[in-house]
């Protein structure tokens, strides 16, 4: 899921190569933590924060197969 996240959000972003995802897994949970370089958290978040809950969405999706529940953290 890791990969899939950078994937989605290089497409997005201005500076693709600051993108950064940490994933820290436990037992029922997965964190990602997303970093995007300064001045692409808005192409992230989107319009009225459409595109951040469409990420989050398909992470959530994702995880749901693997029958574990995601948090999603955007960080600039």
């Amino acid at each position: 899921m890791k990969e899939l996240i950078e994937h989605i959000v290089k497409a997005l972003v201005d500076s693709p190569d600051k993108v950064a995802v940490n994933e820290i897994a436990g037992e029922k949970s997965i964190i990602f933590e997303l970093r995007v370089g300064e001045g692409d958290l808005g192409k992230v978040i989107g319009k009225e924060g459409r595109t951040a809950k469409a990420i989050r969405t398909i992470v959530t999706a994702a995880a749901m197969k693997q029958g574990k529940r995601t948090v999603l953290e955007i960080i600039e």
